[in-house]
């Protein structure tokens, strides 16, 4: 058992015995009902911590104005207020406040997870059932791609705020430096080598992957091994990690930083970051997802570039990776149920200020792409015009889900890539040593499905 889970399952033993406590003090020691009453209306005195990495005092004025609003507006109608807590993009994503704050018994009330993180929450008994808080017909608005990874045995345990597929972003100027335009985007990976080397020059590098181990970087590259028709395990349950795809795919990001076309550091926040990377001029090519669209038009407004999908292996077929990140209460809060209704209030309800709110984050908080079928009717043109257009039309088709894995099994992905990407390792030895130890791990393993 890791050290997550022992503190995960810690947490809930002393969530139980407190909450035990706290009926049996109010029962023996001051006459049962009143007593559990006057704590329900002091928990709903204390506003209820909301954890994200967007508001307030986030980068993107857009989004920070969005869930600003969002909690404004349930304050203004519930006697349950909530407070939004701002953490850092870095700290909240690769570093490890988050699970900490859990393991120390001071886990936010409510946070938002992607789904490669929600086996460490729902194995730890974190994460609240928000099934009874969504009727069957805004049920139904999510496609089942889009779901299937937060859900357990038909329950719902987070609620998708949006779908982000991943793709190339260059810098036309950049282009136009090289003699090169938008008929010289390449379309395989021998081609993006190629094109990211005259790109590159003393002060620039072609082309970009994230090399800062994490949930990110994980995701970033899962399309890569998918496009050869690679996956970390079989239907039955078993390593599938010592694959062809799985070695070209490492050597293929191997190959990317050895030839000099792009960097071991990455700058700004990472390898999701636009501004200091690509707008900045410290790349020409970068991968990253539909967010970077209003990251540069918040931040680089004037900076001319283009997208354009994933290219792909000898042989292979496209496909990119779609994300998000969803709304999820935790179970043992101190008062979970509000929690809960807000998730499911702000994302889940079929009254139209709830999928206009999703719409109006995918279109203008953001740029991604909707999780509902109603917010992307709702959001109309939004969804077939400029570069959000072009994501919906050449990019989106070929998504797949993000999977979702236990940390054990995030970690020696994680480690197969920086072993090779940074550290110089053989791709097919490094390859057949992951696959083992993901063997050993999922011989045993006893948590959610893996998807």
């Amino acid at each position: 058992m890791s050290d997550n889970k022992k503190a995960f399952r810690t947490l809930t033993r002393r969530g139980l015995l407190k909450g035990g406590a706290a009926v049996a003090g109010g029962v023996v020691g001051l006459g049962g009902f009143p007593y559990i009453n006057r704590l329900a209306v002091r928990a709903q005195e204390t506003p209820l911590k909301f954890w994200q990495f967007y508001a307030p005092g986030g980068p993107v004025a857009s989004q920070v104005a969005w869930f600003e609003k969002t909690v404004a507006d349930w304050n203004d109608s519930h006697s349950q207020k909530i407070e939004l807590e701002f953490i850092p993009n870095s700290e909240y994503i690769t570093g490890p406040k988050l699970a900490t704050a859990f393991a120390s018994g001071e886990g936010p009330d409510i946070f938002i997870i992607s789904p490669g993180d929600f086996l460490r929450y729902y194995n730890g008994g974190v994460l609240k059932d928000l099934t009874p808080f969504i009727d069957d017909t805004a049920k139904a608005d999510f496609p089942g791609s889009v779901i299937a990874n937060r859900m357990v045995d038909g329950k719902i345990f987070g609620i998708p705020m949006e779908v982000e597929p991943m793709a190339m972003y260059y810098s036309v100027k950049a282009f136009e430096e090289a003699g090169l335009n938008e008929n010289d985007v390449p379309k395989t990976w021998e081609e993006l080598l190629e094109v990211a080397k005259k790109l590159t020059t003393p002060e620039r590098f072609g082309v970009m992957f994230e090399t800062q181990p994490g949930y990110y970087q994980n995701f970033t590259w899962y399309p890569f091994l998918w496009q050869g028709g690679g996956d970390f395990q079989t239907p039955e349950g078993k390593s599938s990690f010592d694959s062809p795809a799985t070695v070209q795919a490492l050597k293929f990001w191997q190959d990317a930083i050895n030839s000099g076309v792009a960097p071991r550091q990455i700058m700004g926040a990472g390898g999701h970051d636009t501004i200091a990377n690509l707008a900045s001029g410290y790349v020409a090519m970068q991968n990253v997802g539909i967010w970077g669209i209003s990251q540069l038009q918040s931040n680089a407004k004037d900076f001319p570039y283009g997208v354009f999908p994933l290219p792909t292996p000898p042989n292979g077929k496209y496909v990119t990776v779609g994300g998000g990140w969803a709304f999820v209460a935790n179970a043992k809060g101190r008062n979970s149920d509000a929690a809960g209704e807000f998730c499911a209030w702000a994302l889940a309800s079929m009254d139209q200020g709830s999928i206009d709110r999703v719409a109006t984050w995918c279109t203008k908080g953001k740029s991604d792409m909707p999780p509902r079928n109603s917010a992307l009717k709702a959001g109309g043109e939004a969804f077939s015009t400029g570069m959000i257009g072009t994501f919906a039309k050449e990019i989106h088709p070929g998504t797949r889900a993000e999977p979702r894995v236990p940390p054990e099994v995030y970690k020696i992905i994680s480690d197969a890539i920086q072993q090779t990407q940074l550290g110089g390792a053989d791709p097919q030895a490094t390859a057949t040593a992951a696959s083992q130890q993901l063997d050993a791990f999922l011989s045993s393993y006893q948590g959610a499905p893996l998807l």
